[in-house]
This record gives C-alpha cells, structure tokens and sequence, in this order.
C-alpha cells in the first residue's frame, strides 16, 4: 500500500499519515480553526468596532440584495479568505494567520465602496479613495514585513470575494469579473383590501355607465327615467374623481 495515504492501527500513532503529515487528535482538533477563526480574536474594543462596522455596511448591502443573499455572500466571504489562506500556507509553507472578523469587516466594506465608489465619507472624501487608502495601507504594510504569502492570499481572496459578491447581485457595473450576476428577484406589489374594493367598485361604476350609455345611444336620452339620470351623474362624477 502506498504511504500517501494510510491509516495506522497502533495506539501511540497517529490515526492517519498524509504524506510525511502525521494526523494526530490534536491535529484533527485544529481543523476547526478553518471554521472558528472569525470568533477566536476574543473581546476588545478592536472586535466591537469591526462588529459595529460589519453590521453597519452589511446591513445596507442586505438592504439591496436581501437577507438571504446576504447571508450566502457571509459565507462566500468567510470561505473565500480560508480558502486563500489555507491554500497559500499549503502551497507555500506560509505562517499568514486569520483570526478574528476583522478581515471579513474589511471585504464587506470594500465590497460596499465597489458598489457606490462616489459616496461621500469624511470630510467629503469620496468612497473609493477611502477604500483604495485602507487597502493600499494593508498592502504596504505586508511588503514592509515581507509578508508575501499574506499577500498573495490577499489578492486571491479579493479575487474569490469579487466573485462571490457578483454571483450574490453586486458589482454589476464591472463586467471584468467572472461570474454572471444574479437579478434581484422583485416581489409583485401586495394590494390591500381596501385598493381591492375600490377596483371592484369602479370595474361595477364602469360596466353600469357603459350599460346606460349604450341605451341612450339605442333609444335616446328621453329613454331614462329621472332616477337613471341621477344615477349617470354619480356615476360619472365618481368615475372622474377616480
């Protein structure tokens, strides 16, 4: 049997070998890091303002795309970043970590100001600049470190967030991206029952004014008795203020 892949039956080995990879319990307790980094920051005043500033830009991007969309695009943007981390540090034994919300508040901020680049922040400054100064900022700082497998997991999870963000409704306005954006499915207006009544009745106003016009063009008008008269000017009087 290949040593690829093969389990082991001892109990002071590993329960598995991938490679040279021993898979220990241990090991396989570490793998729930792919799915509780966004939570493992803890508590700071940092933390609450990434939270504050998630719910914030999220809510309005929920406000356009709606709230499951939304919450598919959370998804796409958490599996996005552990994706690209996690391939980078296979590919390139990299010691890049993720932790904390901090980098998915980023995303969906950035994925806002992709979607309204002209809106005005402080001091009047436009959106895009803002993002292209945060960005530029998080960039410099990996090329100052010589974080360069942070990096490159960088721009390959913008790249998957673009994606997921335009397959979620947003970033239409660049077709340079792949994926092909999903519509907006647009709910049929509710009627109340009030406006129902009010349509009846004028369908009924209508049939019955047409049904006393019809005579007089049969018979003449000499044809309708006085409470036929009256009637045709209620009628007609309702149907103008309608």
């Amino acid at each position: 049997m290949s040593d690829r892949f093969w389990p082991v039956h001892s109990d002071q080995e590993p329960w598995f070998r991938i490679g040279r990879l021993e898979m220990t319990t241990t090991n396989r307790a570490q793998l729930w890091r792919l799915v509780t980094w966004p939570f493992s920051a803890g508590l700071s005043l940092w933390s609450i303002l990434d939270a504050v500033k998630l719910w914030y830009f999220g809510n309005m991007i929920e406000q356009l795309i709606g709230r499951r969309r939304m919450a598919w695009l959370l998804v796409g943007v958490w599996a996005s970043l552990t994706v690209a981390y996690a391939v980078v540090a296979l590919l390139f034994s990299g010691s890049g970590v993720l932790s904390g919300i901090g980098t998915i508040q980023l995303l969906v901020l950035l994925l806002w100001i992709a979607e309204y680049p002209t809106a005005r922040f402080f001091f009047n400054i436009p959106a895009w600049v803002f993002g292209a100064v945060i960005l530029g900022l998080q960039v410099l700082s990996m090329l100052a470190f010589r974080m360069w497998d942070s990096l490159l997991a960088l721009v390959f999870a913008l790249v998957l967030v673009a994606v997921a963000g335009r397959r979620a409704g947003l970033l239409a306005e660049y077709p340079w991206i792949p994926g092909r954006p999903r519509e907006p499915r647009q709910r049929a207006p509710r009627t109340s029952r009030g406006d129902q009544r009010a349509h009846s009745r004028h369908a009924s106003d209508r049939a019955r004014l047409d049904e006393l016009l019809d005579q007089i063009n049969d018979q003449g008008i000499g044809s309708l008795t006085d409470a036929q008269r009256k009637e045709l000017l209620k009628l007609r009087e309702r149907l103008r203020r309608n």
